[in-house]
């Protein structure tokens, strides 16, 4: 099923790497830009054609210096450092973490770029494809799944300590079962009480309708589902 032929250092080769990581780095790049994300065409085009160079490299080093060279030296290095620019694609917005499926993007594209320089393209290729099947198929599979749990995380702001306290006995007299509960107070004046908590509700409660009862409570400003 895989072959071996694009390992071969020869300029064709070469060229035909740099081209696959560029088309490759492309896809990804304009599949996670379509949905307004972090990492974009430049960014991923930017680390994969990176990481192919890497491997190049690492090759070039070993046809020149042969067994002296350990090959995979680098490429870890690569596999490691690309870290930090995906955790500089991940904001923390108030109660909301965004970032994380750009971050792991970033780090996929570079591993298949090393994929690529090293002449493993058809892996590369097959890899890439499901890959963005799975980053498709899986919101739909979540969304399906998680429409029929009973859990629900919920951010609420409230105007006073009293409607947090509203708040914490409604969720008991409705015997839903609360696991976390964490309030922030406000740092200056003006601001409001911020609550996260996820909690579970009875059987046979529709969650919508919940929170619109949540929503309705007097010193509730706003209140969104996580």
């Amino acid at each position: 099923m895989f072959f071996t032929g694009f390992s071969e250092w020869t300029g064709l080769n070469v060229l035909i790497r740099i081209v696959v990581s560029l088309v490759i780095g492309t896809v990804i790049g304009i599949d996670r830009g379509a949905k307004r994300r972090g990492g974009g065409a430049r960014t991923t085009i930017s680390v994969c054609l990176g990481a192919t160079m890497v491997m190049l490299l690492e090759q070039y080093m070993e046809q020149i210096y042969g067994s002296d060279v350990d090959i995979t030296r680098i490429a870890a290095q690569v596999v490691s450092g690309v870290g930090f620019l995906g955790a500089g694609s991940i904001l923390v917005s108030g109660h909301q973490i965004k970032g994380l499926t750009s971050a792991a993007s970033i780090w996929t594209c570079a591993c298949i770029g090393l994929a690529i320089g090293i002449g493993f393209l058809d892996g590369a290729v097959i890899l890439t494809l499901f890959w963005l099947a799975g980053i498709h198929v899986a919101p739909f599979i979540e969304s399906r799944i998680y429409r029929h749990l009973r859990y629900m995380t919920i951010y609420i702001e409230l105007e006073d300590g009293k409607a947090i306290n509203a708040v914490s006995r409604k969720l008991k007299e409705d015997h839903c079962r609360i696991d976390t509960f964490n309030v922030d107070k406000p740092k200056a004046k003006g601001q409001q009480y911020q609550v996260t908590t996820t909690f579970c509700v009875q059987r046979g409660v529709n969650k919508e309708e919940y929170l619109r009862s949540l929503q309705e409570m007097t010193g509730v400003s706003s209140i969104s589902e996580v």
